[in-house]
């Protein structure tokens, strides 16, 4: 059911903000959590010299895994607080160890290895993941959350 405003605003002809919604109907007893509700996973790869990834754009309100993966070539970080504080962390799972956080500001790997993280768009804007004190272009990697 539309609510009042929208149904005013339409017949208007007034500009209504586009609305962010879970990518299936029927979410069931797992909520947002529902197979159905879940992007792509987005890879980031944590090399020296090397490209972050691609630039994503996600849904506001569906669940996304993130796979960050260090070579082991340099001791990285990947930082990016607004990112983390426009999503709602479900999981980080690094050997098998699920960590849920109330919030993180960055990841830093001295060695080898792989963290997934798993997690719900929230807050729409672009922000950024990068290596700190890299300036780089391909040292970052926007996220767009619609």
């Amino acid at each position: 059911m539309k609510s009042p405003f929208l149904a005013v605003a339409l017949t208007c002809g007034l500009a209504v903000p586009a609305i962010a919604a879970p990518l299936c109907d029927d979410l069931g007893f797992a909520g947002l959590l529902a197979a159905c509700n879940r992007g792509d996973p987005i890879e980031v790869t944590l090399a020296s010299g090397k490209p972050l990834g691609e630039d994503v754009t996600l849904q506001s309100g569906a669940y996304y895994k993130m796979n960050i993966t260090a070579d082991g070539s340099a001791e990285l970080a990947l930082v990016g607080p607004e990112f983390f504080r426009a999503i709602w962390m479900n999981e980080i799972v690094i050997n098998k160890i699920e960590i849920r956080p109330m919030a993180i500001d960055s990841l830093e790997f001295d060695d080898a290895g792989t963290a997934e993280l798993s997690f719900i768009a929230i807050k729409p804007g672009t922000h950024v993941l990068r290596i700190p004190g890299s300036t780089g272009e391909t040292q970052q990697i926007k996220i767009s959350i619609q």
